[in-house]
């Protein structure tokens, strides 16, 4: 049975259909709830003031979407972890698992780049193939 889960965090309305899901499982389980946004900057930046500009617009993307998770676990009264860290995501996500010992990863189907990836996001193919965890794939 799953004693500790990780949501993955960014906002976008895949994502938090995915926190609906984790948020009703913790609850069922009475497992541990935790959260995790990653913060990724530009990978060549031009100038300090493109990375500034950057960083800030994804504090403020974040700043919305941990505030939504934090009232939604209020509303179902669950406990929940919010962590956000700069990595590269799948990286980070992999790594973060590995660490903190998750035995499940919930995420969204499409998150931000359902434009570009139209059957199944990039991120979450890779974390399917690489998290050293279950993952629950929530559409």
């Amino acid at each position: 049975m799953h004693r500790k889960i990780l949501h993955g965090l960014e906002g976008s309305p895949g994502s938090l259909k995915a926190l609906e899901e984790a948020l009703a499982l913790a609850m069922a389980l009475g497992t541990q709830l935790h959260t995790l946004s990653v913060e990724e900057v530009p990978h060549y930046p031009e100038t300090i003031g493109e990375f500034v500009e950057e960083k800030e617009a994804v504090n403020g993307a974040f700043k919305d979407a941990l505030k939504t998770a934090r009232e939604m676990a209020t509303a179902q009264g669950v406990a929940i972890h919010c962590h956000v860290i700069v990595g590269h995501e799948v990286k980070t996500f992999v790594e973060f698992i590995k660490q903190q010992g998750f035995d499940l990863l919930v995420i969204g189907f499409m998150g931000h780049s359902a434009l570009y990836d139209r059957v199944m996001g990039s991120t979450c193919q890779s974390l399917v193939r690489l998290a050293p965890c279950a993952v629950l794939v929530v559409k």
